[in-house]
């Protein structure tokens, strides 16, 4: 569930070993409705104009603020789409970034390294949002790092992937390139970072009804749930809170159990909105005696100018009271105006009752229609007697229907149905013309019924080719001689039916374009595929010769392997993302190991890359020192070795060197020096030759081992796999030096807990995740305890014996000896459980529907119901009493029958 909660941050489900570029889809998913967007920008720079009219008929002066923040909104919805893409991407030398840095000016900072397709087009996506976000005070460009050195960020191995926002002269957050993918993605997650406190998130129930005690009597609360972060409803709703910041409270939620509630179901995409009314309850008729603020939800689909419009409707009057006939009221006016009016009316002997019931109708009517109060009694109210209601439903007609009221149903259908009926209008004009993207809109509505977003993303390029021609298409026939032609194969065995695979094989590919060209020492990478679905006996390790399978039958898709000539097949078993595996393939080229003769290969060795590509990348490195080179140690280090291709660079020293260097460390050869990434190279780890390849494999795998690891998306699986319980340290951003100095104390504790409790922390792995460099962890913390707990938070989690969730308590200050007290009264059975762990399943978002189930409650004489006997009788009988029998019955199709089944299933 760790895992799930990290990848997606959705609701709990299975663990998914892997983390795909959903870059590359979103890619395929903006391109295709670009079209759709510009028509729907179109009619929203109608509407702004029209409102703009309506102000200036208006001429109220008290309403110019309000007109600033709608021609805001306007302009960042999509009003001026035209001259987006008139400016170019501002690239700052080295001298003006640090210029704009010291300034405290806010920068939203890419440091260009090498241009793939796929930051090529972040760029240009980049370009497009330095306009929308230079309203908001962020100014937008990028440092080529080719021409311009940085310190840190032009030398970092994590740059190349991530952009930077600035903001008061120090960076402020970094943004992995798969979360901002495109403008709105970009324009959202850089104003959710500015917004942080402003904004906030809620997970559960209680987390909100905390927010609702909070802000009652002081603020009212937006409350929006969007399915994704980084949408155009996302980006919709951090806009509008850019404005409205101050004065209402809003809140973010993007799953959990607070759905619920909300009466909302989890598996849906439609974004939510609601108004929580906590500063003022004086309009309802009967004290309020819920601790629950009421909510009216925003009926209409979610953007930023309806939005805007949501929230002007709430700040207008519950009920207003006229003593003029409905047919002289002027129309709603700016900012109400095109909303419908209900008209009410009142006689002195039932003033009162009247009252409440216009109350508790308006209430109903909330954020849909303006209802007004007409007492009957003033002598300009001429509407007949007999009528007790009326309406004005939009600025189109001011025409007022009268009508004689008998529920107040009657009047919501009214409304809603109004609603409805333009809400078709819009779209009939919006799409006239355009019955392509109509279907494709009735196909994309379908995504809410797949329960996976990678397979609803999958099934939405479906009709896009893949262009295989940078790979080698593997078959049963030609496998061994492909495999025999190059120093290294990589293959991916893959399913055409399955979205993993199908959502991967795009990221292979640009592997593939990649690496088209690379040699070294005279070698090459080919890059090859095999379609299981096809070639089951090649996936299956069935052999076609005489020569044997280098590898064991497939039976997880996707799967990568390594292939070299007469060597056993190596798996892959990283991220399934392009860096990742483009990584691994760099580094599974090189020698393993590679035979160091001189000090200064030595050097090299241990402090530079092995490849330009790899540039920033520290990996971890393992040196073997023997006398000899036909030492029996020898062949047990290169098959470790062997195995550690791809993940850790190894190397040998033999003769006088090997003797030299094991002097100056004194230590014994035969002897294999570990160093980590994360341990400077003056002090590696000595450890003794083993008997057997795997046990040395798996002393070198716990020498890697940091004591202390931070957890992210990359790391986690790989730690998972130690099947230890996880005793995690959750640590938020920190704001300034004092907070970095506080978090790094809270390390340096956890580091003491695990030096003090020595062999007893064996069955531990104490580990840290810092939840501004992975927010998902956020999510994970609240569904480890139901709600979001004070930071710092300590929890012991994936115990081996059971599901508990164990959590330190939040009073006691987080120090060894009280961490290790704590421990002990876990494992002694003393202390309760904070919660449990969910279920590891992934159930489908709808019930399956059991058609042969229907049949048999339908037909009771189907063939599921029939004996063997029975099925033999039918098989026997001749066809031509078949067709007599239909003859017969059709001739007698006019008479009537008798029915004797009366719940018999008909097509009528």
């Amino acid at each position: 569930m760790l895992e799930h909660r990290i990848r997606g941050g959705g609701a709990a489900g299975s663990v998914r070993p892997f983390l795909l570029d959903r870059k590359k889809m979103l890619r395929h998913r903006k391109n295709k409705r670009r079209g759709t967007l510009d028509r729907g920008r179109g009619k929203q720079r109608e509407n702004s104009e029209r409102i703009a009219q309506k102000e200036s008929r208006a001429g109220s002066s008290t309403m110019w603020w309000l007109c600033i923040a709608v021609f805001l909104l306007w302009m960042r919805s999509g009003g001026c789409t035209e001259k987006a893409n008139t400016s170019d991407l501002i690239e700052y030398t080295a001298a003006d970034f640090y210029e704009k840095l010291h300034s405290g000016k806010m920068m939203f900072i890419y440091f260009e390294h090498q241009v793939s397709p796929t930051i090529s087009l972040f760029l240009v996506e980049l370009e497009k949002s330095a306009d929308a976000l230079q309203d908001y005070g962020v100014l937008v460009g990028k440092v080529n790092c080719n021409k311009e050195l940085v310190h840190t960020y032009c030398t970092e191995e994590r740059v190349p992937h991530t952009a930077f926002l600035f903001r008061g002269g120090k960076e402020f957050l970094g943004f992995d390139l798969d979360t901002v993918f495109d403008v709105n993605s970009i324009v959202s997650e850089v104003l959710f970072a500015i917004l942080r406190e402003e904004v906030k998130y809620v997970h559960t129930d209680s987390d909100l009804l905390a927010m609702e005690k909070a802000a009652r009597g002081k603020k009212d609360i937006v409350l929006g749930y969007v399915s994704s972060l980084g949408t155009q409803e996302h980006r919709s709703i951090m806009e509008t809170a850019y404005v409205y910041g101050t004065k209402y409270q809003f809140i973010l939620i993007t799953g959990g159990p607070v759905l619920k509630h909300l009466g909302v179901n989890e598996f849906t995409h439609s974004s939510r909105v609601w108004f929580l009314h906590c500063r003022d309850r004086s309009g309802f008729t009967t004290p309020m005696t819920s601790e629950r603020c009421p909510l009216t939800l925003m009926r209409k689909p979610l953007s930023t100018l309806s939005l805007h419009s949501f929230l002007q409707l709430m700040e207008a009057p519950l009920v207003s009271e006229v003593y003029d006939d409905p047919s002289s009221v002027q129309p709603p006016q700016f900012p109400y105006q095109q909303t419908p009016q209900v008209f009410l009316f009142s006689r002195p002997a039932t003033e009162h009752l009247d009252r409440d019931t216009a109350t508790t109708l308006a209430w109903r009517l909330r954020g849909l229609a303006l209802l007004v109060l007409v007492h009957r009694q003033s002598p300009a109210v001429k509407t007949p007697e007999e009528y007790n209601a009326a309406y004005r439903l939009n600025e189109k007609s001011s025409e007022v229907e009268y009508l004689t009221l008998h529920d107040l149903d009657e009047v919501m259908d009214l409304v809603a149905n109004q609603e409805k009926e333009e809400e078709d209008d819009e779209e009939e004009e919006e799409d006239k013309g355009v019955v392509d993207d109509e279907e494709d809109e009735e196909e994309d509505s379908r995504f809410g019924k797949l329960d996976d977003e990678v397979a609803a993303s999958v099934y939405e390029i479906r009709g896009d080719m893949t262009d295989m021609d940078s790979i080698t298409q593997l078959t049963s026939d030609n496998f061994h001689t492909a495999v025999a032609q190059s120093s290294l194969t990589v293959t991916l065995f893959y399913l055409r039916w399955d979205a993993v695979s199908m959502a991967f094989l795009s990221s292979f590919i640009e592997v593939a374009e990649r690496l088209a060209g690379f040699h070294q020492q005279g070698s090459s990478v080919q890059m090859s595929a095999v379609d299981c679905g096809e070639w089951t006996d090649l996936c299956a390790a069935q052999p076609s010769s005489s020569l044997p399978m280098p590898f064991q039958p497939i039976t997880s898709f996707p799967s990568v392997l390594l292939l070299r000539p007469k060597e056993t097949a190596q798996h892959y078993r990283g991220m399934l993302g392009i860096e990742a595996l483009h990584r691994f393939i760099m580094m599974s080229h090189q020698a393993a190991p590679v035979l160091l003769s001189t000090q200064e290969e030595v050097t090299s060795f241990l402090q530079d890359v092995a490849h330009t590509e790899l540039a920033g990348y520290k990996p971890d490195r393992v040196l073997g020192l023997f006398k000899t080179q036909a030492h029996t140690g020898v062949s047990l280090f290169t098959e470790a070795a062997k195995s550690l291709r791809g993940e850790v660079l190894t190397g040998l020293l033999t003769d006088g060197l090997a003797e030299k260097w094991a002097a100056e460390h004194t230590a014994d050869l035969p002897a294999v020096f570990v160093f980590p990434s994360w341990r400077t190279h003056t002090h590696p780890s000595c450890l003794p030759v083993s008997t057997s390849a795997d046990e040395l494999l798996s002393h070198i795998n716990t020498a890697l081992l940091h004591p202390l690891p931070e957890l992210t998306v990359e790391n986690l699986p790989s730690f998972l796999s130690l099947g230890k319980a996880l005793l995690l340290l959750f640590v938020g951003e920190e704001e300034d030096e004092i907070g970095r100095r506080q978090n790094q104390a809270l390390v340096e504790e956890m580091r003491g807990v695990v030096e003090s409790g020595r062999g007893r922390m064996e069955r531990y792995l104490a580990c840290w995740i810092h939840l501004g460099r992975t927010p998902a962890g956020m999510s994970v913390l609240g569904s480890y305890l139901g709600s979001m707990p004070p930071l710092p938070a300590l929890v012991l989690t994936h115990l081996p014996s059971g599901d508990e969730i164990y959590q330190y308590s939040a009073n006691t200050p987080i120090t060894a000896p009280s961490v290790l007290q704590w421990l002990q009264r876990v494992e002694e059975g003393t202390e309760s459980p904070a919660g449990m762990l969910g279920d590891d399943n992934w159930p489908p978002a709808v019930d399956f529907y059991d058609f042969l189930k229907i049949m048999d409650e339908q037909e009771p004489d189907s063939a599921q119901q029939q004996t063997p006997d029975d099925e033999e009788d039918v098989e026997d009988v001749n066809v031509e009493e078949h067709v007599g029998v239909k003859e017969t019955t059709n001739s007698f199709s006019t008479s009537p029958t008798p029915n004797n089944n009366p719940k018999t299933h008909t097509e009528l």
